[in-house]
């Protein structure tokens, strides 16, 4: 423990009492160490202010002992000795001590000042030793804290490296991810914008076929001449055909009308196993891989045939030495994360089409869903077929994901919602030719032909037409005359088909409701759109009668 007080060896007579009571006089400590062993250890722990000696003490003193303490002092320390000697005595010993310590020599008879001045010098050395020594320390630790510091340091730059290469790692991700979402959604938008315009064209067309069937349908039931009935059939066909690029412009726009009932995946491609393996020709296999217990769908049966072939026929398109088409479901009880922003939450069921063709380019890949987008040569295909599938899986609440490569195949997927509901007996829809008894109809469209074509082919059927322009014309005419059934087009300027219907309904709530819509997105309109009540364009003279009939049959029993 580190004092401020002075040893005082003095051996003999009253050397060390005197001494010690100058020293405290002047408010210095001392202690009396009379045959000096406290000295030895003060020198080597650094313990005391100093010592003050005798020359007997100093005589008295193992000087091998003395000297070796002098030299094992810590760095720090240079232990202060005051010896007081007699004047013209020699001093024994004590050369050897002053050539090698902190030696400061007083004649005896000395004056009390004087001692304490020596006393009071060495104090101040020894406190500016211990300054020293704790400078030293501190020097000393932060020395070896910049020794850990550098053995650690390159072990702390290759971890700081590391984490640093981990949030670049990470921030090139998520901007990765970020630039694929906004690409998504630009593509998003870009299909959305394109099922907007093939919609309307699609709308405007079925108008313009709904005029030229019906018509050519009228030509065939009125000539016998073999030449003309050839040449309307020929046109006839090509205006079907034009119905179903029609269709399937719809079903890309997502606006084609659907008739979801609770479908078992596997029963469909099973069922579909025959007609797959001839449609698509020996060339190439048809492989079932059906999961057990799959969930039922929510979907339109007939769409979904309809897609199913679809995609085996582009599968055997790319694949023109022969392959494999494998068909599979599974069940997916949560969306998958790439598809949290076209799902919404739920289960669903998966139907992956994959092939052992030739692949996609990321080019061609980009723009698969494009209505008319077509790698085939001028004439084998439409462009049309993929556009169908994209408009039928979002329509039908799920959507459809291409993976592909070149060379390596092509796995198409449709993701359908699943329902827990149970299907009912699918009923057989009857396009009987019905005769009419002169029921009064009224026939509601804003198209001139269309409204023309329409009311010439329910008055062949045998009913009475009474045609109108507009809702607010056939108001009028609702108004002057009892009729037996309404025919309306449902988008009209002005008042749509639907308002008419609801004005209509508010004063004759039985009032049996046809709409004819080439529009096809009829569930915006409202529930007076169910499935039974929509006509769609274009239509023959046979549908005409079948719904017709069915309505006013309807009607007859409540």
């Amino acid at each position: 423990m580190m004092t401020d007080d002075f040893l005082v060896v003095a051996p003999t007579g009253r050397d060390a009492d005197v001494t010690a009571q100058v020293l405290r006089s002047a408010d210095i400590a001392a202690v009396a160490d009379a045959d000096g062993t406290a000295l030895f250890a003060a020198i080597a722990g650094g313990t005391h202010a100093g010592a003050i000696l005798t020359d007997d003490a100093l005589s008295r003193l193992d000087q091998e002992r003395l000297l070796a303490a002098i030299a094992a002092q810590a760095p720090w320390s240079d232990f202060p000795f005051i010896l007081l000697s007699k004047r013209g005595e020699p001093r024994r010993g004590a050369r050897e001590v002053e050539a090698v310590a902190n030696v400061t020599l007083l004649e005896r008879p000395l004056h009390p000042a004087s001692l304490v001045s020596a006393a009071r010098a060495a104090l101040r050395a020894r406190q500016r030793q211990r300054l020293a020594a704790r400078h030293f320390e501190d020097r000393e630790k932060a020395r070896a804290e910049l020794r850990d510091l550098a053995d650690t340091l390159e072990a702390k730059v290759e971890a700081r490296t590391r984490e640093l290469a981990a949030a670049n790692d990470r921030l090139t991700a998520e901007i990765a991810e970020r630039e694929r979402a906004e690409a998504r959604l630009v593509q998003a938008q870009k299909m959305e914008a394109i099922g907007q315009l093939t919609g309307g064209i699609a709308h405007d067309f079925n108008n313009l076929l709904t005029a030229v069937i019906g018509s050519l349908d009228l030509l065939l039931r009125r000539t016998d001449d073999e030449k003309i009935r050839r040449l309307a059939s020929m046109a006839l066909q090509a205006g079907e055909r034009g119905a179903t690029l029609t269709a399937q412009l719809l079903s890309f726009s997502r606006r084609q009308h659907l008739s979801p009932v609770p479908v078992e995946p596997n029963q469909v491609v099973a069922s579909m196993a025959d007609l797959l393996a001839r449609s698509i020709g020996a060339a190439v296999t048809v492989e079932l891989d059906l999961a057990d217990d799959v969930w039922r769908a929510m979907v339109d049966p007939t769409q979904l045939e309809v897609v199913l072939l679809n995609l085996a026929i582009n599968a055997r398109d790319a694949m023109p030495s022969g392959g494999v088409v494998r068909i599979a479901t599974r069940n997916l009880a949560a969306v998958p994360d790439a598809l949290t922003a076209e799902l919404n939450p739920g289960a669903y069921v998966a139907i992956e089409v994959a092939d052992t063709g030739a692949g996609m380019t990321p080019a061609v890949l980009a723009r698969a869903f494009e209505p008319f987008f077509t790698t085939k040569g001028q004439g084998k295909g439409t462009g049309l077929g993929l556009a169908q599938v994209y408009g039928f899986a979002r329509q039908s609440g799920g959507t459809v994901r291409i993976v592909s490569a070149e060379n390596e195949g092509t796995v198409i997927t449709l993701y359908l919602p699943r329902t827990t509901e149970v299907a009912d007996p699918v009923a057989i829809e009857r396009l009987a030719q019905a005769t009419g008894s002169r029921q009064r109809i009224l026939v509601v469209d804003d198209d001139n032909d269309v409204r023309g074509v329409a009311a010439q082919m329910i008055e062949e059927i045998g009913y009475q037409v009474v045609a109108a322009a507009s809702g607010s014309e056939a108001l009028t005419e609702f108004g002057r005359a009892s009729f037996d059934l309404v025919l309306t087009d449902v988008v009209m300027p002005g008042m749509s088909g639907v308002d008419l219907a609801r004005r209509i309904r508010a004063v004759a709530p039985a009032m049996p409701l046809l709409f004819a819509s080439g529009y096809a997105d009829v569930a915006t309109f409202g529930d007076e759109l169910a499935a039974e009540t929509v006509l769609k364009k274009p239509y023959r003279i046979g549908e005409v009668a079948a719904r017709i009939g069915d309505a006013l049959s309807a009607e007859s029993t409540q």
